[in-house]
């Protein structure tokens, strides 16, 4: 008998590509698909409901399609409880161990579906068998004897779906292209942050140092001011640029004021840090009167946090800076699993490290002068995301001014 499946899908089906993704995947991997029921959503808001029988030429070719598929919502009709081992060491996941994405996902214990708390990208999920509770956690993180998932067994995955706003999105997430009105797009930037803030969900920034090269730090401080920023990531650069800005004048020596290098500018960035390092702090810095003016001095005079993560390639580093990655990463995760929306502002590395620890529906819009940049950050497979091609300085003054009004 050929072996097979039953399962069911629900959702917005067709206009967010899940049926055909579904099927594409059966096909792709030498199955076959039959529709048992399909009741399609009668108005705008309502889901439809699929039922489909999934056969395989073995049965190993069939756990592969479910687990496929598994991540477009499809869950057997009849579903068992997931498949659970403890962790073999400190640090150490067990084999065949599932590892999540950053779509909403349930795990089915004691015949139950239990909600994973901390969604996110590439983790593992840890049970607690007495509170009845699951968990996504780093690898680093979990320790011997921890119970863990393995498998795709007992698994439901919610797919992100395409907003029911079409025009807004069919605009703001067709291909990438420096030509879109940027008007239209940095006011429709301000309505996610608006609707973020109503909701009272916290907006991330991911700040490069070209947001100082390119004079944009004023403007970024004006959204802090306006409570648009909940928290600021960024490396050693962002920050020493900023107080080398407010120290000197300069961005890696440049003059602000007159766009051209200045003598001796090429030591204003180290002498900047040997500043904050002397007073201890950038908050120090600040509370002592040294640092009076800048994005920096924005944070600490409103009491918005930051997170400096360290590279290999840092000078000094700022004493703020935190140089074990993995501190790092969980300072930030923090931040990220309660965010509504987070802007990426010319800096790929610590924009790609924030999109790994982001939930799906969490409204990401990327912004870079490279349009490979924008397009490597885009491409996350969330329906939310927006890339944008255009000048950072510009940008924040636009959107700035925007949400002053």
């Amino acid at each position: 008998m050929t072996p097979y499946e039953d399962i069911r899908v629900e959702g917005h089906l067709i206009d967010s590509g899940i049926m055909s993704a579904i099927m594409d995947a059966v096909v792709e991997l030498e199955g076959e698909f039959e529709t048992l029921s399909f009741e399609v959503g009668r108005t705008n808001d309502d889901a439809s409901v699929a039922l489909l029988r999934i056969k395989a030429p073995s049965d190993e070719r069939l756990d592969e399609i479910l687990h496929i598929i598994q991540e477009h919502g499809a869950v057997p009709v009849d579903p068992s409880d997931a498949d659970l081992a403890p962790a073999p060491a400190d640090g150490v996941l067990p084999d065949r161990f599932y590892s999540t994405t950053n779509l909403q996902t349930w795990i089915r214990i004691g015949g139950k579906w239990v909600a994973v708390q901390g969604v996110e990208m590439d983790l593992g999920v840890c049970v607690d068998l007495a509170t009845g509770t699951a968990r996504s956690v780093p690898m680093a993180e979990v320790r011997t004897g921890d119970i863990c998932v393995v498998g795709h067994k007992g698994l439901r995955i919610k797919p992100q779906e395409r907003p029911r706003d079409r025009q807004a999105f069919e605009f703001m997430n067709s291909a990438v292209s420096s030509e879109k009105p940027k008007a239209q797009v940095v006011a429709e930037v301000a309505r996610l942050l608006r609707e973020s803030r109503k909701a009272g969900k916290g907006t991330i920034v991911v700040a490069g140092p070209a947001v100082v090269h390119t004079g944009a730090a004023s403007h970024l401080a004006r959204l802090v001011r306006l409570g648009y920023v909940d928290v600021l990531f960024g490396g050693n650069a962002v920050a020493v640029h900023d107080i080398e800005s407010s120290l000197y004048g300069t961005s890696l020596g440049v003059s602000m004021t007159e766009g051209t290098p200045t003598l001796g500018g090429h030591e204003h960035h180290l002498r900047a840090i040997n500043t904050i390092r002397s007073c201890g702090s950038i908050t120090a810095a600040v509370e002592q009167g040294v640092l009076t003016s800048g994005l920096m001095h924005t944070l600490v005079d409103t009491g918005t946090p930051f997170v400096l993560a360290g590279s290999i390639r840092d000078d000094g580093p700022l004493p703020d800076v935190i140089t074990d990655v993995i501190e790092a990463q969980n300072a930030m995760r923090t931040y990220c699993r309660t965010a509504g929306t987070c802007l990426m502002l010319s800096t790929m590395l610590h924009s790609i490290a924030t999109g790994n620890m982001l939930p799906a529906d969490t409204a990401t819009v990327c912004i870079d002068i490279n349009p490979a940049v924008v397009t490597k950050l885009a491409d996350r497979g969330s329906w939310q995301t927006i890339g944008i091609v255009t000048d950072v300085g510009l940008f924040l003054e636009q959107l700035a001014n925007d949400l002053e009004r």
